[in-house]
């Protein structure tokens, strides 16, 4: 008897339907039994009845059933993954969470949150998926699902710093990063320099600190100037009108986030200021947002890669039964100059 394909029954229809383990051993006449100790790796079946159980299989393009498989398990080995669908930063640190937890055979559960869908509804939702762990951008401050959750599944806190004693964090190096921010924009003149943001949650008032502590050490405490904003469009928008209502505008400024940035630089030019002729700014994540070339923005930039690293290092070893102290991690800035930024105008 060969074990080519030639010998196996015509291929049946499976009614545009996926194949079964069922459909398999109905097209090669034998039991579901056998067809399942072949399919799952199973020591026992001949060779003779291996290969044809598996040309059969690739034949009817059967794909296994990884979630009843893991469920049978009392496994998912899936990661509850809480963000907010208008951040690129925090959507691509998703994309690449979805590569890096496959390599290590998690899948990903999306949990995007916004104002009508808070933190705790987010979280009790990944919960009810069974998620086997939570990663979760800038939580709402009032949150306490978190809490509870974190007594069922391992939790990791991403984007703002947290010492919270129920989860491990991942955070960005804020203060590195405002420092580079004012450093260059000092060593091109610049001594009025303005910062929008401070508002939007812990992140919002970490920036606006780390700006401060900047400008103090650069010796620039007395020019410090924080004009509050949130971290959309719209808030970097309002902003920046607040900017030209005044007498003088700043040389430069200094966004809490690229889309703030954005939404700065569409008012700057409704109201002819030069940039950077006459005001430099300086978004922070370099987001895609900062490369487009009719934006070029110099932009504190923040280590996606580090950040899923971090993260799915934490989930891992948590998931594996590892306790120990929980992990306290700050990944690295830098600062991407592009031609938003300038000498400061004599």
């Amino acid at each position: 008897m060969t074990t080519g394909t030639d010998d196996l029954p015509e291929r049946r229809p499976t009614g545009g339907r996926l194949p079964t383990m069922r459909d398999v051993a109905e097209h090669v006449g034998m039991s579901r039994q056998l067809v399942s100790l072949v399919l799952r790796g199973a020591p026992g079946p001949s060779a003779a009845s291996r290969d044809r159980i598996l040309a059969a299989a690739a034949e009817l393009g059967y794909r296994p059933h990884t979630s009843a498989r893991l469920l049978r398990e009392g496994r998912t080995r899936l990661i509850g993954a809480v963000f907010s669908m208008r951040n690129p930063f925090q959507v691509r640190f998703v994309e690449r969470l979805f590569a890096r937890a496959a390599e290590q055979g998690f899948g990903v559960a999306l949990g995007p949150a916004d104002a009508e869908r808070t933190t705790d509804q987010v979280v009790a939702d990944l919960l009810g998926e069974r998620v086997e762990a939570l990663v979760v951008f800038n939580p709402d401050p009032d949150a306490t699902a978190l809490q509870e959750a974190s007594r069922l599944v391992p939790v990791v806190l991403l984007g703002e710093w947290t010492d919270a004693s129920y989860a491990d964090n991942v955070h960005v190096d804020e203060v590195g990063g405002l420092r580079a921010a004012v450093e260059h924009l000092v060593d091109l003149g610049h001594r009025r320099i303005a910062y929008v943001g401070g508002e939007d949650g812990l992140v919002g008032l970490d920036r606006a600190t780390a700006y401060r502590d900047a400008m103090q050490g650069a010796g620039l405490a007395a020019e410090t100037d924080v004009v509050p904003s949130g971290f959309s469009e719209e808030g970097g928008a309002a902003a920046a009108r607040t900017l030209v209502a005044r007498d003088a505008l700043p040389t430069a400024v200094i966004c809490c986030g690229d889309q703030c940035a954005t939404g700065l630089l569409a008012v700057f030019a409704q109201h002819a200021v030069d940039v950077p002729g006459r005001v430099s700014v300086v978004g922070f994540d370099d987001s895609y947002l900062a490369s487009l070339s009719y934006h070029r923005l110099t932009s504190v930039h923040q280590d996606v890669e580090a950040t899923v690293d971090a993260a799915l290092a934490a989930v891992l070893d948590r998931t594996s039964g590892n306790g120990g102290a929980r992990r306290r991690v700050a990944t690295p800035t830098g600062l991407v100059v592009r031609e938003s930024t300038g000498p400061v105008a004599r």
